[in-house]
This record gives structure tokens, sequence and C-alpha cells, in this order.
């Protein structure tokens, strides 16, 4: 049997499912034919947005969410992020999971000089009138639970829109929300 793979730009709104119980939740499927076997690698939660594999492949989706394969975000934060936060995101910081602590792993972060240009997102954020807001790009080898805005509270700036821009050597680049590319294989 051969396998099946795609690269997604999840937009916002959307939750990383093929099915759900919920009510009025946007699915996966709703955005492209996808075949019958196919899984989201890995999650991005309904609020966050961008790069998302999905294949037909158990063992590929294994080995990508594996601590193997780096992920990188770009996680717009409320207020000014200072060096002394970057450096706490980098060294790792205790945050819960399913009311345990946890401690991540050291990761690389850094604060982008310039606003990324992505499409706007269709619910605003909010506007300039509640402060600045600057961009943190974080690069982890591990995905707990909604792990970049948890660390992001932990240091005091919290994430008012994350993008996901590359799995491995797979970038978001110039895809468009809701874009939906074939490929034969994963480059990771």
């Amino acid at each position: 049997m051969s396998h099946r793979h795609f690269i997604l730009h999840k937009p916002f709104g959307y939750i990383s499912q093929f099915k759900t119980d919920a009510k009025k939740k946007l699915l996966l499927g709703e955005l492209y034919p996808f075949p019958e076997g196919t899984m989201a690698v890995g999650r991005l939660d309904q609020d966050s947005e961008g790069l998302l594999l999905l294949t037909t492949d158990g063992k590929a989706s294994n080995f990508i969410t594996s601590s193997k394969i780096e992920k990188e975000y770009f996680a717009q934060v409320d207020g000014d992020i200072t060096p002394e936060a970057i450096a706490h995101l980098q060294n790792g910081l205790e945050i819960g999971l399913r009311n345990i602590k946890y401690v991540t792993k050291s990761c690389s972060a850094y604060k982008l000089e310039n606003e990324p240009e992505f499409a706007p997102r269709p619910r605003k954020i909010r506007d300039d009138r509640h402060g600045p807001t600057s961009w943190v790009a974080i690069t982890l080898t591990e995905g707990k639970n909604r792990q970049v805005r948890k660390m992001t509270a932990a240091v005091g700036f919290p994430t008012l829109r994350l993008i996901r821009v590359r799995i491995g050597n797979i970038h978001l680049s110039h895809m468009k929300p809701g874009e939906v590319i074939e490929v034969p294989a994963f480059e990771l």
C-alpha cells in the first residue's frame, strides 16, 4: 500500500481532527478531500495556525512527532518581550500539564526584530490601545499540550497569536491559510 502525505496551512478556528462530537467545530476534512485513514501529525489547537503535516503512514507520524524533529513557532505576545524572559524560555521553565508540574527542555528562542508577514487573522486579536505586542520565535523538540502558550505565559508575556512555521526542513513559506499541497514524501 502506498501512503499519501500532505502539507497544510491550518487556518485559525479549525481543530486538528476529522471527526468530533463537539457541535459547530471546523474540521480538517472541510478543507480538502483527504483520503480515508489520513491523520494529523501532531496537533495545533483551534486558536493556533500554521504548518500541519498529514499522512496515512503511522510510522512517519511517529517519527515526526519524536524529539528528533524540531518544530518552530512564531508567537505574538502581549507586551514587549524582555531579554530576561527570552533567557527563561531558552533555559527551560516550569509549566503545568494536567495538574502536574513539568519543566520544559531547553530550546531556541529569540525576539523577532520585524513583525512577520502573515495573512490577517479572521478574528481580530486586539488593537494598539491595549499596549504593545512583540513576536518571538521558539524552536522545540518536544510538543506538550499548549506548550508554547504556557511557556510565554509563565514568563509574563501571554501568547495572542501562535503560528507554526517549520517542522524539520519543511517550512510554511508563502502558503495561504487553508492551502494543501500533496507531496510524495516528507523531506525532513
